[in-house]
């Protein structure tokens, strides 16, 4: 019988591929198709539909990204990775919820896309985040919560960078992983720091200075939104790629909190 901890461990690698697929596909059609970047978050989707199998890898990513986020919420509420309760470690924490939801939001957007079985309604996925973002809005203290989750994610970017420049994140793989891990995962962190920055931007405007929900973006709307920045775009769009191919790394090589049996909380056994 598979435990607990075994399924756990699963999912969040399932998660891992779900996210090599998605930020290689983002690198590669912002290389190579400037129609399908123009749409976003829709162009990584449509694409991914379009391959052989397209919609059954759709609903893996759907599940996998799922379980990532829950993976990094986790991380919030119980520090399964061990980074403390001081302002550093809770620095980290938010900065992982911050991920998470940007991972919610892009599996809502998957499951749009599987859900239409290959018709080509799917289109109506990528709004799922100004959808939501008008939804919080409409409460009385919406605004307030957008632009905190834009700060969140400002500090999810200051980490992606932080670990990039310094590779910390080493301390998480095992030692088994090919030696060019470093400088993919460096490459990748540093590229998905500019998207996380270009994101929370869009939240603060969103929540704080009266932006409006349209001008939420997600994943493919923010790197659709350095097209006109030349190297600083081709930079991001071949780290992003870089970053699919760490993740795929990562599905075999991360080292995975183990959840305790007992207690039914995740714990980070290295």
């Amino acid at each position: 019988m598979v435990d607990k901890s075994e399924k756990f461990n699963w999912l969040v690698r399932i998660g891992y591929f779900s996210r090599a697929i998605l930020y290689f596909v983002l690198g590669l059609i912002a290389l190579t198709s400037a129609s399908k970047i123009a749409e976003g978050t829709n162009g990584i989707f449509k694409a991914i539909e379009e391959y052989p199998a397209g919609t059954f890898i759709l609903w893996i990513m759907v599940v996998g990204l799922l379980a990532y986020a829950l993976f990094r919420f986790c991380s919030l509420l119980f520090d399964i990775e061990n980074n403390g309760s001081d302002a550093k470690g809770w620095g980290k924490r938010i900065g992982h919820a911050g991920s998470g939801i940007a991972h919610l939001a892009l599996a809502y957007s998957a499951y749009k896309f599987a859900s239409s079985e290959g018709s080509g309604d799917g289109g109506s996925g990528g709004s799922g985040a100004q959808e939501a973002a008008s939804g919080v809005l409409s409460f009385e203290f919406g605004g307030v919560v957008l632009g905190l989750l834009g700060i969140a994610l400002f500090i999810a970017a200051f980490h992606q960078a932080k670990k990039g420049l310094t590779g910390s994140f080493m301390n998480r793989i095992s030692g088994q992983a090919p030696d060019f891990t470093r400088w993919l995962g460096g490459a990748g962190f540093l590229a998905r720091a500019v998207v996380y920055i270009v994101i929370g931007w869009s939240l603060f405007q969103a929540g704080f200075m009266s932006g409006g929900a349209d001008q939420i973006k997600t994943l493919g709307d923010a790197v659709s939104s350095l097209a006109g920045e030349g190297f600083i775009f081709t930079l991001t769009a071949i780290g992003l790629m870089l970053f699919g191919l760490f993740s795929l790394i990562l599905a075999r090589y991360r080292i995975i909190p183990e959840l305790d049996s007992s207690a039914g909380v995740p714990s980070f056994r290295a």
